[in-house]
Parts: C-alpha cells; structure tokens; sequence
C-alpha cells in the first residue's frame, strides 16, 4: 500500500538518493536487494519481461524494509501507468517522453483530479478503500506519488527548459545509452556531442525545482554525478552482480 514516500521527501529535503533497477518477478530477490539499503528500487517494465501484476509482490518486498518501490512502465499511456500504480508502486519512471505535452499527459496518468485524470477503485496502492476512505486517498496518492521522467532523446533533451516548467514532476532522468543512441553515437555516452548535451541537460535541471536523475554502472560514476548534482542516482542489478562475481572470481578465468 501507498506510505510515506521516503525518497520524495528525502528529494524534497536537497538530499541524494540511490536506487537500483531490476527486471526480475522475484519477491524475494526483490526483498534481499532492498535490504541492502536502497532508497528506492525500479521494476523495469520496460527492459524487463515484467507486468503490473508482479509489482504487487515486489512492492510488498520494498515496503518491508521502508523502501520505495518505483515502476518503470512501459510506455506512456493513462491505462498502462493506471495499473503499475494501482498494482503498488509509489512511482512511475516514464521513458520516451519527447515533447512537453507528453511530460504533461504522464502527470495527468499518475495523479488523481483535481490535477490529473487517473481513474479511481478500490486497488492495492489505497489499501481497497479499506485502510482509508478513497476521496483522503486521492489526495494522500497525488501528495506521495512520484513522476520520473527520462530524457533520452534528442528531441526531449532540445525541450528540457519546457520540461522544468511543468508542475508535479518529481525527477527528471537522463537515460545515457538511448539518449546517446539518438544523437548518433549509439552505447558511447562519453562522446563528445553526446556529453555536450548531457551537460547542457543537466545545468538546466540542478537549476530548477527538479531533481537530476541519472543512469550509472559504477560507484565511480555515481560519486562523479553527485558532484554534478544529480540527486536521484541509479544502477543495474545485473551490473553490480557482475562486478561482484569478477572482483570475487580469479583473474585468468
């Protein structure tokens, strides 16, 4: 169910959070990853084969251990982020946004009226309208929710000044890989045209209201971003197994 949203008032608050991706419909992996101390976790159903019937479980999971579960969802439509947040996440990370009006839609998607047009039942994220009536619910959801949404493309890099302008979104998070693939430079984020723009979305971001979210492999990239001022910083489960197994496993293997 719907609580407090740490990493929401932690953002709030100027601080840094750090949060890590995960495409697999495992509860239980789910709760051992969180009680590593994540801030947050994102179920990628985006890049992952998961559904908004797996967020139920892995929400529960997050929720055990005070962390906050985000859902990447699929793409940017009203029922699709509906049923992520119905199912349980606190938040929706929302990819292949390109123009404002689309940064506009996904809010209205996430937030009840009188803000947004997200339709209203008894689910899982309002405790069925059991734990509290459904009209406190609307305005608890619309205070706690959170709305991530990326920047990864050309076209949306050219209207982040447009973007920091729109009211209720939490984050704005640069997506280094598709972004550098839409700049013509497909997997090389370090490119010089490519870290041009980064750059340039990033001074217009710290100076707004929103919080710099960024995509990372190492631990070394995340301290980097943080003196940037990226404030919601992520990584892959997969990477950070993989650096596990080749710092544990001998060198000529």
């Amino acid at each position: 169910m719907l609580i407090e949203n740490t990493t929401k008032q932690k953002l709030r608050n100027g601080e840094t959070v750090y949060g890590c991706f995960m495409r697999q419909a495992d509860p239980t992996l789910a709760e051992f990853v969180a009680m590593q101390g994540w801030d947050f976790m994102i179920f990628d159903g985006e890049h992952g084969s998961l559904e908004a019937r797996d967020i139920e479980g892995l929400s529960r999971a997050c929720e055990l251990h005070g962390v906050t579960p985000i859902a990447r969802v699929t793409t940017n439509q009203p029922p699709v982020i509906l049923r992520f947040l119905d199912a349980g996440a606190h938040g929706v990370q929302v990819p292949w946004v390109n123009t404002a009006a689309e940064v506009e839609q996904a809010v209205q998607s996430a937030k009840y009226g009188p803000r947004g047009s997200r339709g209203l039942a008894g689910s899982r994220q309002g405790g069925w309208g059991i734990t509290e009536p459904l009209g406190e619910f609307t305005r608890r959801a619309n205070r706690e929710t959170m709305v991530v949404i990326h920047i990864e493309t050309a076209a949306a890099a050219a209207a982040v000044e447009e973007y920091v302008a729109i009211p209720d979104v939490d984050v704005l998070f640069i997506g280094p890989t598709d972004l550098s693939h839409s700049l013509g430079h497909p997997a090389n984020p370090a490119h010089p045209d490519v870290a041009k723009v980064m750059d340039r979305v990033t001074e217009v971001v710290v100076a707004s209201d929103k919080a710099l979210g960024i995509f990372v492999g190492t631990h070394e990239a995340a301290a980097r971003w943080q003196s940037k001022g990226a404030r919601y910083i992520a990584t892959g489960l997969e990477g950070i197994i993989k650096q596990g197994i080749q710092a544990y496993l001998p060198g000529d293997r």
